[in-house]
């Protein structure tokens, strides 16, 4: 009977291939994934098992650095994980000033290839829109002019659509815990996410649409 035999092979084709694709194929479950950290989450463990990278605040407005820095950025590079520094960004006080201050305290703790450089932007500290819009840009162009990366925006959903007018060059990291991990769309004027914070306990839960290998290409990488 060929043309059952035939028809056997062809299922059998058709399964394996189905089977060799499906590993290949981004689910939330196969994502990288990631915690974010700050002075609020002391004592966090870099060697627990499935992490693929890890977040740690470095600084805040034009003086405050985080105490834990130091300790998370070391522990992060030990576990040979992906690792990323975030200033908390005020909008009340200039962007440049605070742009070089994240940048000295990262510095001082090391700056290393792949390491991701990240502004994280919340607040307005009572400014407008276009005032919150302005300051980021500022902000986000010093670093990059300083470093030669393009910085990694961090938001909310709603705040990075409202404020994030022509910052949609920038990766993203958006925060939306309305969303299962993984499965939201990025704001306007954005195309895509980098990485989704999509959950918080003692410390934030994130997944990102990257390989790590795809993260560290984000990050900063010493100039020739």
């Amino acid at each position: 009977m060929p043309h059952k035999k035939a028809r056997l092979v062809g299922a059998c084709v058709a399964a394996a291939a189905l089977v060799w694709a499906t590993p290949a194929m981004a689910t939330a479950e196969t994502k990288p994934y990631g915690v974010d950290v700050s002075n609020h989450d002391q004592g966090f463990d870099w060697g627990a098992d499935g992490l693929s990278f890890g977040i740690a605040k470095a600084s805040e407005g034009t003086s405050f650095a985080d105490a834990t820095f130091a300790r998370n950025w070391a522990e992060i590079k030990k576990n040979g994980l992906v690792r990323g520094a975030y200033h908390f960004g005020r909008p009340g006080a200039d962007p440049v000033r605070q742009a070089d201050r994240f940048l000295d305290v990262v510095k001082k703790q090391g700056l290393d290839n792949g390491d991701l450089l990240i502004l994280d932007l919340e607040v307005t500290d009572g400014r407008s829109a276009k005032e919150v819009n302005a300051w980021a840009k500022r902000w986000l162009e010093r670093v990059r002019a300083a470093t030669g990366v393009k910085p990694i925006f961090y938001s909310s959903w709603s705040f990075a659509q409202r404020h994030g007018d022509g910052l949609g060059d920038y990766p993203l990291w958006v925060a939306h815990y309305g969303k299962a991990k993984g499965e939201v769309s990025a704001p306007k004027p954005w195309k895509e996410w980098a990485i989704h914070q999509y959950a918080s306990t003692d410390h934030d839960h994130n997944v990102a649409s990257l390989s790590p290998m795809g993260l560290r290409d984000l990050g900063f990488h010493k100039r020739a």
